[in-house]
């Protein structure tokens, strides 16, 4: 900035005379000045400039009302700062008390969380879809079997988790004989006695009681995620999915069960570089619901049928086609139309 001034200074310090005080000169002169101040301007004020006449707080805020408006939380989050840094706003968002640094492009374009979001008008997220909806994809090689096993790895508080537990859970409301070969996996890590999740206690917690459910009281895991991915509730959903409540507090609370089932789950999610929630592993490798329809009950099915030595009769019926919505919702599909997209929660 010393230089851009000094700059200014010798340019004041010029004397016209008859010779060099021609009219373009005069132009050039002012030019010239009027370049070094906005220089000068640009350079003191670089922070508080954002693109397309944005402030970074206004940008903050419509972070914050899409987060809101796509329940992409399933508590409301509020704008705690908003600043430029880096060519991005920095923003400090907070959520259930807990405050977390993420990025925004300044148009207003991206979200930078754990894992990048875009945010499009309503308009051209359904063109997007659409363009990507016609799009003809040819699967990867799957590793086949006589029974074919899709581990679904996932968060229970991650909006694209439970909107693969709702396309899991839709399939196999529309054919029963795919609960043999589906299975919900989490993400996380033992700390002593202890498993943490990535996004707090809170998910911890609910996860363990997942895995318990899964795996002690096998029969009613989906009838409880169906009810579970409505609104979150946990209470009321054991009630009305039959679960023995009493034993699931004794599988949490026991290392030599909760815990250990869920470092069985760990341990895999690490086995297979699982970083993402929804990441699917269809006997033993790494496949994408993406390559058969998308995030749809139908595509999910497709994928377990893509395992077969010699694929059974489900494989031939025709599931729901419609995506199913993120976050919690009281419905399979969104009510803001179409969500295909292939956003996850990552570590």
């Amino acid at each position: 900035m010393k230089k851009l001034l000094g700059k200014l200074a010798f340019l004041k310090k010029i004397k016209c005379n008859k010779d060099i005080c021609t009219k373009k000169n005069i132009i050039i002169f002012c030019v010239a000045v009027v370049v070094i101040v906005v220089g000068v301007l640009l350079f003191v004020f670089q922070d508080k400039i954002t693109l397309f006449g944005n402030s970074a707080k206004k940008i903050g805020q419509n972070t914050i009302k899409y987060i809101n408006d796509n329940k992409l939380s399933q508590v409301p989050a509020s704008l705690v700062s908003a600043v430029s840094e880096h060519g991005l706003v920095k923003i400090k968002i907070k959520i259930d008390a807990q405050e977390f640094d993420s990025y925004v492009t300044k148009d207003g374009a991206w979200l930078f969380p754990s894992a990048p979001i875009e945010m499009k008008k309503p308009q051209e997220k359904a063109q997007a879809n659409n363009n990507k909806n016609t799009e003809t994809k040819t699967p990867a090689p799957v590793v086949k079997s006589d029974k074919p096993v899709l581990d679904a790895f996932v968060v229970s508080k991650c909006p694209f988790g439970l909107q693969m537990q709702r396309m899991m859970a839709e399939a196999i409301k529309g054919s029963s004989s795919l609960t043999q070969y589906f299975k919900a996996r989490y993400i996380g890590s033992v700390s002593g006695n202890t498993i943490t999740a990535m996004h707090g206690e809170a998910e911890a917690k609910e996860n363990l009681r997942q895995i318990c459910i899964r795996e002690e009281q096998a029969s009613k895991y989906w009838s409880y995620i169906l009810c579970h991915i409505k609104a979150g509730d946990t209470t009321s959903c054991e009630t009305s999915a039959g679960i023995d409540t009493a034993k699931i507090d004794a599988c949490v609370a026991s290392p030599s069960r909760g815990v250990a089932y869920a470092k069985e789950d760990f341990d895999l999610a690490e086995k297979y570089a699982v970083s993402g929630s929804p990441t699917l592993i269809l006997n033993g490798s790494t496949v994408s619901e993406f390559d058969y329809g998308g995030r749809t009950a139908d595509a999910v099915k497709s994928v377990v049928c893509a395992g077969f030595n010699t694929q059974p009769g489900f494989c031939s019926t025709k599931l729901n086609t419609q995506d199913a919505a993120t976050s919690f919702s009281a419905t399979y599909a969104s009510s803001g139309g179409s969500t295909n997209n292939d956003a996850s929660c990552g570590q």
